[in-house]
């Protein structure tokens, strides 16, 4: 489970999409871009093959929740 969930717009105009986000997964912290077609472009390291699609549901769950709401 991830912890500690943060994200911010890319840009100012909250007319284009695009956001940054933050999290805590095992102890290391992760960074990345959320696409606004739900993709993710990974900032430096990302979890572990066996869990990402697990975590990338679980981003996108919470941008939904959070930005689209």
């Amino acid at each position: 489970m991830i912890s500690h969930f943060q994200y911010k717009p890319l840009y100012k105009s909250s007319k284009i999409p695009g956001w940054s986000f933050s999290f805590y997964f095992q102890g290391t912290k992760y960074h990345g871009i959320y696409n606004k077609d739900g993709s993710i472009d990974w900032q430096g390291s990302h979890p572990d093959l066996k869990v990402i699609n697990d975590i990338t549901k679980q981003i996108h769950e919470l941008m939904l929740f959070h930005v689209y709401e």
